[in-house]
């Protein structure tokens, strides 16, 4: 028997699939792997199959034997069992429950405006500095994290060093690194607790609604506030970066919107479905023996849920790595489902909706800067950002 693959797989180019993953799907949708460490996991890449087990109570995030357990890289974060496997179900939701009601529809209406005077204000000193500009720098990394510190109630003059946390949290590499700002970050958002309940508005923001809760510590507000400041903007930053490259590369797609804003919401769809290649997944280790597609999965065994390949099937979406604004509507896995679905995609589609609209709107005939080449990203960090992104206009 041949020795599995070992991830990550080879890339082309940074806007190109892996041929090997390809070729993988193509095969079935389970795949005997190797991680980045070596470690033995099941890679699911088929899109039915990812969907369902997205909400299977048999996968979970926790190990009972966590020292055994396969990783998949260094994070703290990502890397191995997060969690108590005896508890983790009841744990998942109390969290989901305490923080829903501060991303309920009302709420998110509500922010809309302040997202768009957030958006404008940064494209009016992009405007006024003159092309050529780095987009990353001018609206991708700084709007979504003005947005989550109003919602969470953090002082915007800290997003530097809040930044290099959540940054030092998310490598993947380096493990005492990563632990350092998840620790960094939990002080962080312990002062940020005391320093808002002493303000004494207990509506003010979200961490301090959340330090007002019967029954919530301080050590669990300040917890759940630093993984919405995590979770609230680092991907928001790679989505804004790699939609905007996208648009601007793949043949007729900034001018199709150009010519037509009305197609926006598709147009955000398919940026959340078709930059994310596939070639890792979401981490979650079986909690019983079961089958998967046929393949016997042993109770402990690593299962990487690769939503990126998921939402590259062919067998559901049609030419799936041609990056389409007219592609018919399919629902992709990108903000995961069922009870995992992830609580924050509200406010993402209102910052990526409102941040491309405005962007087009604004600089119609934007264009890339630099050859797709030239371009680098992130290679420490899971979501494998852009850390620049020269445009001209």
């Amino acid at each position: 028997m041949s020795e599995p693959v070992r991830l990550p797989f080879h890339q082309p180019g940074p806007m190109q699939p892996a041929p090997l993953l390809r070729r993988l799907q193509a095969q079935g949708p389970i795949h005997a792997i190797r991680t980045a460490v070596g470690d033995p996991a099941w890679l699911v890449t088929g899109y039915e199959e990812v969907r369902a087990l997205l909400d299977d109570d048999r996968l979970g995030r926790a190990h009972r034997e966590p020292q055994r357990a396969s990783r998949t890289g260094e994070s703290a974060l990502f890397g191995g069992p997060l969690g108590d496997f005896d508890t983790e179900q009841g744990d998942h939701r109390r969290m989901r429950s305490l923080l829903q009601p501060h991303f309920s529809p009302k709420r998110m209406r509500a922010l809309r405006g302040r997202v768009e005077t957030l958006t404008a204000n940064l494209l009016d000193e992009m405007a006024a500095a003159g092309p050529p500009a780095d987009l990353h720098a001018a609206l991708a990394l700084p709007l979504p994290i003005a947005v989550i510190c109003e919602l969470l109630g953090i002082p915007f003059a800290d997003r530097a060093r809040f930044r290099a946390w959540t940054q030092a949290a998310a490598d993947i590499t380096d493990r005492g690194r990563s632990e350092q700002g998840l620790a960094q970050l939990f002080n962080y958002g312990q002062q940020l607790v005391a320093r808002n309940r002493a303000d004494g508005d207990a509506d003010a923001d979200v961490i301090s609604r959340l330090a007002a809760t019967d029954g919530v510590s301080d050590d669990e507000a300040a917890a759940l506030g630093m993984t919405l400041l995590f979770a609230g903007h680092e991907t928001t930053v790679t989505v804004i970066g790699k939609g905007v490259l996208w648009l601007l590369t793949a043949a007729g797609q900034w001018q199709a919107l150009v010519d037509d804003l009305s197609r926006i919401d598709a147009a955000v769809e398919e940026i959340l479905r078709a930059p994310g290649l596939g070639g890792g997944g979401i981490p979650r280790y079986a909690r019983i023996d079961l089958e998967i597609a046929g393949v016997p999965v042993r109770a402990g065994d690593l299962v990487l849920l690769d939503t990126g390949a998921a939402n590259h099937d062919a067998h559901v979406f049609a030419d799936p790595d041609r990056f389409d604004l007219a592609r018919p509507a399919a629902p992709h896995l990108t903000f995961g489902h069922g009870a995992h679905y992830c609580i924050g995609a509200p406010l993402a589609r209102i910052e990526l909706q409102v941040a491309f609209s405005q962007l087009v709107a604004r600089f119609p005939t934007l264009e890339l800067g630099c050859a797709v080449e030239d371009l680098t990203f992130n290679p420490y960090v899971l979501t494998g950002g852009l850390t620049a992104l020269p445009v001209t206009w």
